[in-house]
């Protein structure tokens, strides 16, 4: 599933052709993907100015000039592609309706935003602007990685008396949001820390610094490509040549060339060095 810097990427990337631009046509090719489509969403949507596009963890937030906001998360394979649009002297054209897309924004000037969805796990809602931090998907998320609000007293208090395994703290996104298992695991290899190691036995105060440079580069490479994700021109990222540890199970540390291994934890897989992260 994408995570923070893949949603980060393709909001970028959404950002020229959707903010201040008037949504001109909704087609509406079924009724639901993970959840049922809003009522009416393509009379809502249609003659509303986006008057911003931002990110809330791994959820993309296009706040309208009607007082709502339009909710978009991927899912597993959802892909916003973007054609029409025109760039210096050239002209994307618009290609061949897929099987597989079920929402299509068209805007005042002719750019075409195309949400696709293999497997539908991905979802849609609109929601009231003033109210949108109440939002069954949104209300509970902890605080952004990238954000002010997450320092190392915020961590520190957070990790304090749990047991529960490191990793599988930076994964609650009640503590942090937007973190998924990729960059976790790349965080906790460069941290030198064990994924089992016990939360309140870890130092939050390296942790801080390295998830935010760690997103950093991977929002700078354009997320990482591993089954479906894309960028919004369609292009892959290309995170994925610098993993450290992730997926890499059996080949040599790039410290200390032990090979690195592959634990299970809640159903997930982390990677580590059993020789460098203790």
């Amino acid at each position: 599933m994408p995570e923070l810097p893949e949603v980060e990427t393709v909001r970028r990337g959404l950002v020229p052709v959707m903010e201040g631009q008037r949504i001109t046509g909704a087609q509406i090719n079924r009724p639901d993907l993970r959840f049922p489509l809003p009522e009416n969403m393509a009379d809502r949507l249609i003659g509303a100015n986006i008057l911003s596009l931002r990110r809330r963890s791994k959820y993309l937030l296009a706040d309208l000039s009607t007082g709502e906001t339009l909710l978009i998360h991927l899912g597993m394979s959802g892909r916003i592609l973007i054609s029409g649009q025109i760039v210096g002297e050239f002209h994307h054209e618009h290609p061949a309706p897929q099987k597989h897309d079920h929402v299509v924004l068209t805007m005042a000037d002719g750019a075409r935003v195309t949400f696709n969805d293999a497997r539908r796990f991905g979802a849609m809602d609109l929601m009231r602007t003033e109210t949108a931090h109440n939002h069954a998907l949104l209300a509970k998320l902890g605080p952004e990685p990238l954000g002010n609000d997450f320092d190392e007293t915020y961590l520190s208090a957070r990790l304090k008396g749990r047991l529960t395994p490191i990793k599988s703290a930076l994964l609650d996104q009640h503590i942090v949001a937007g973190l998924g298992n990729i960059y976790v695991s790349e965080v906790l290899y460069r941290a030198k820390v064990h994924p089992a190691r016990a939360a309140a036995d870890t130092d939050a105060a390296p942790l801080v610094p390295l998830i935010r440079d760690v997103l950093n580069e991977a929002i700078e490479a354009g997320g990482s490509s591993l089954r479906d994700y894309r960028q919004t021109d369609g292009e892959l990222g290309y995170f994925q040549h610098r993993f450290q540890v992730y997926d890499r199970a059996g080949e040599p540390c790039v410290i200390c060339g032990t090979p690195i291994e592959r634990l299970v934890q809640s159903g997930r897989s982390s990677f580590y060095c059993p020789h460098c992260q203790r």
